[in-house]
């Protein structure tokens, strides 16, 4: 069911710092930025070999429940089917932790919480799939 690594997501209170700060990190700017009612409400940098995506995330839209700890940190795994794979996780023992969204064409998230209290992110990713069918048709 787990295909690979498709997004890891970070929040932060500051957007436009947190895009700044991991663009000097990175040395290289955002290749995508969403606006949402005209303030900056997410950037993704591609990294790595595998042009893995690292996602910054304005707090704003966190689970309501997440806490203001360290950590925070989203990993999600790519399926093919968001939906099912998130009612599947539930059937199976685990806890819902943001039902399933998506964020324009393409790109559908969800999470749980598994039995042992991590939490587990789903995704359908379209540049994941991009991705793999370009190593593939090498």
């Amino acid at each position: 069911m787990l295909r690979g690594l498709t997004t890891v997501n970070f929040f932060a209170d500051d957007l436009t710092a947190a895009v700044a700060w991991y663009t000097e990190l990175l040395g290289i700017e955002p290749y995508f930025v969403r606006a949402v009612e005209g303030t900056p409400a997410y950037a993704e940098f591609r990294i790595g070999d595998y042009q893995h995506e690292l996602g910054i995330i304005d707090s704003r839209f966190a689970a309501p429940d997440r806490s203001d700890k360290t950590g925070g940190a989203m990993v999600y795994w790519h399926v093919d089917d968001v939906r099912a794979s998130f009612e599947r996780l539930v059937s199976i023992g685990a806890t819902a932790y943001a039902e399933p969204v998506e964020h324009g064409p393409g790109f559908v998230t969800a999470s749980v919480v598994d039995p042992f209290g991590n939490v587990l992110g789903v995704m359908y990713n379209r540049h994941y799939l991009e991705i793999l069918g370009s190593r593939t048709e090498a």
